[in-house]
């Protein structure tokens, strides 16, 4: 038995891939995990349907629909948006640890909140247009001078 424990970046990297285990989307769960300087962990969140009574019967988890309504993308919040909105503290030089690469809004969202740094696990999708939602990322975040650093699978 390995009694070493794992380092800090193992550690919250796990944790926000345990947290993208409470999305109820079928395709694809997304975690994020916001952390202080101090190694405490001030947020969770998990991409899920606005907080409504019956949201799960009022939207649609469908990738494909008939119409772009009936799919999940106009209404699903990404775990990143779900994080800095349950924040118990200032986000002011935090880290911010995320299954998926960072889309362009919620870049944007991560910019003004503070965080320094992004470690994520993997690409925003194969979608095509995502290349240049990525690219829209990668400009915010260079700008803004946020680093980001792609974690290992483990």
């Amino acid at each position: 038995m390995n009694d070493d424990p794992i380092g800090w970046t193992s550690y919250f990297h796990q944790v926000a891939r345990l947290t993208a285990k409470r999305s109820k989307d079928p395709s694809c769960k997304v975690g994020c995990v916001i952390v202080n300087p101090q190694k405490k962990i001030v947020a969770t969140g998990y991409n899920g349907m606005p907080t409504c009574e019956n949201n799960d019967e009022v939207f649609p988890w469908a990738s494909e629909g008939e119409t772009p309504l009936d799919t999940k993308r106009p209404y699903v919040v990404h775990a990143e948006a779900n994080a800095l909105m349950n924040a118990t503290a200032s986000l002011r030089n935090c880290r911010m640890f995320v299954t998926r690469f960072p889309c362009a809004e919620c870049a944007k969202l991560i910019a003004q909140s503070g965080i320094r740094v992004v470690l994520y696990e993997g690409d925003i999708d194969k979608d095509p247009d995502s290349k240049y939602c990525q690219a829209a990322s990668i400009k915010i975040f260079h700008h803004c001078k946020i680093r980001t650093v792609r974690l290992s699978i483990l």
